[in-house]
């Protein structure tokens, strides 16, 4: 259960946000490869530990609600109604923000595959997408999400494998460069297709 609300929470190991990190302007990649896991520590450790912080010294666990009900419950016997409320905009802005980010990352992937002219169809399906999972049960549309996830994880760990030697490449290059201080390489490391 933890792995996969983990999962959800992060996407760490999916493969889900180079595409926004691969944008970001920085002098070296390894600066932007820091970013992305200090977003990860952030989400997971610090945010999650606080809710279920507040979920363990309130007491809320034995009233049966599961999930978001379960931390609004939480919140609200600890602020009153700025609780509630508190809780339902997180969710709205997580829940906005997570469609409009897959969207892109979606996009971006669709237009690779099938070009541009194809883009006014995946449009269409993740409007269908997200109208059908508006209208389902909850539990059968967390399953559906962890399931797709999970089936993310399997070609991006392979992936990761497959390039540890480009990683390996660019940390030395980065290690050389500015924690160590040495002379920069003369030639330019080009990072993509080359191991």
């Amino acid at each position: 259960q933890g792995v996969k609300r983990g999962l959800f929470s992060n996407e760490a190991g999916m493969g889900s946000t180079p595409h926004a990190h691969a944008l970001a302007k920085v002098k070296h990649p390894q600066e932007q490869g820091e970013i992305a896991m200090v977003s990860v520590f952030i989400d997971t450790f610090v945010i999650l530990t606080l809710t279920a912080m507040v979920i363990l010294t309130s007491d809320v666990l034995g009233s049966g609600a599961t999930g978001a009900a379960l931390a609004q419950k939480a919140f609200s016997q600890a602020f009153g109604w700025f609780g509630d409320a508190f809780i339902a905009m997180c969710m709205l802005f997580f829940a906005f923000s997570t469609i409009i980010g897959w969207y892109f990352f979606g996009e971006v992937n669709f237009k690779a595959l099938f070009g541009k002219k194809a883009l006014p169809v995946y449009s269409i399906g993740v409007v269908l997408c997200v109208l059908f999972g508006s209208l389902q049960e909850v539990e059968l549309v967390w399953n559906l999400s962890d399931l797709f996830n999970g089936l993310m994880v399997i070609p991006n760990l392979i992936a990761l494998l497959a390039l540890s030697g480009v990683f390996m490449r660019i940390y030395r290059d980065y290690e050389s460069k500015y924690i160590s201080k040495t002379k920069p390489v003369s030639q330019p490391l080009e990072y993509v297709g080359k191991d």
